[in-house]
């Protein structure tokens, strides 16, 4: 009895817990009811009369050693400092902040200003609630046009007179009215039509209109003009062409293809197999327009072109869905971190 007391001393000392369930674990075989000390208990009946006293004492130091040290141990695991999943562990590196992105359109708006600035154009804005006169009678479009029609143009209800303007055209009347030629200018911003909302077509886009107007401006300077913005925004080998049109404002009229920046001119799904993208609409002012503006149209000529924003911007980055621009759905946006 005596060496089964001892050999229990002896393990009851030497016992170290890793964890609070291993303590569990421990203090179930030597203090539960099936466990080793209560077994000695219970063994205790079978100890001669006269060594009960002293084995008794035995087993209950023997007793009480097993509580304290079960007890220490779990004190010890109760002061640990426990991570908690509040706390903030002010030693780590800090999270980074996520970088915003600026939005595809302003981003291609800002290379169109940049690639026209560096030739000496300025930039003009103008108010998106324009006068009849502006955004059409002072552009030379009849009053029978089909531009003019509610199917085509938004009204002010509140006066038939005043639109939201179809076009950036009218901020060139405003400086045209305003200022003596020479003039060299674009205009970008927004503009709104009467349109189905669709992958390819939307109520409210965005254009940039350019106007330059001097003594002796040709339609060589028009196309030289347009050849070097090209180049500038869709590669060096970029080529041109230009085919007959029909605009109010502008006498003769072009419009303007570029080769496809994406299959070379091969002709692909973007091109339609033609090897050429249409990009924009040009011309020479007509002299209608200079009159109406107080300028004269012997002394000076002028060209303009226009170009939607939205066209420029999905043929340089493959989008093929306009209504992407407007959705604010951050994982397209997001896609234009690399480009900033």
């Amino acid at each position: 009895m005596k060496n089964k007391i001892d050999e229990l001393l002896n393990e009851i000392e030497a016992f170290t817990a890793s964890s609070q369930e291993h303590l569990e674990e421990f203090r179930i075989k030597i203090l539960s009811k099936k466990g080793k000390l209560t077994q000695l208990f219970d063994d205790f009946k079978l100890v001669a009369p006269e060594l009960r006293k002293e084995v008794g004492q035995q087993l209950n130091e023997l007793k009480n050693k097993a509580q304290d040290k079960i007890n220490q141990l779990k004190e010890t695991f109760e002061n640990e400092v426990k991570p908690d999943e509040n706390q903030i562990d002010l030693t780590l590196p800090a999270e980074g902040l996520g970088i915003g992105s600026r939005h595809p359109l302003s981003l291609v708006r800002g290379q169109i200003v940049d690639i026209f600035s560096r030739i000496g154009f300025t930039v003009s804005d103008g108010p998106e609630i324009e006068d009849d006169w502006h955004n059409f009678t002072a552009l030379n479009t009849p009053h029978d046009h089909p531009a003019r029609d509610m199917q085509d143009t938004f009204y002010i209800s509140e006066n038939p007179d005043m639109v939201l303007r179809t076009q950036t055209s009218s901020v060139q009347v405003h400086i045209m009215e305003g200022s003596t030629p020479p003039i060299r200018t674009i205009s970008p911003g927004r503009v709104y039509r009467n349109e189905a909302v669709s992958a390819r077509a939307h109520c409210q886009f965005h254009q940039v209109e350019g106007l330059y107007i001097d003594k002796k401006v040709s339609f060589a300077d028009l196309k030289q003009t347009l050849l070097y913005f090209s180049k500038e925004m869709f590669g060096e080998e970029t080529k041109i062409r230009l085919r007959p049109s029909y605009f109010p404002f502008t006498e003769i009229s072009a419009e303007m293809d570029i080769s496809c920046p994406f299959c070379k001119g091969k002709g692909c799904n973007i091109c339609k197999g033609a090897g050429w993208v249409e990009i924009l609409g040009c011309g020479m002012v007509d002299p209608a327009v200079l009159d109406n503006c107080k300028i004269d149209s012997v002394k000076y000529t002028g060209f303009a072109f226009g170009m939607g924003i939205e066209r420029i911007t999905m043929l340089k980055y493959q989008i093929d869905d306009l209504r992407l621009f407007f959705e604010n759905d951050v994982r397209f946006l997001k896609q234009f971190h690399s480009v900033i």
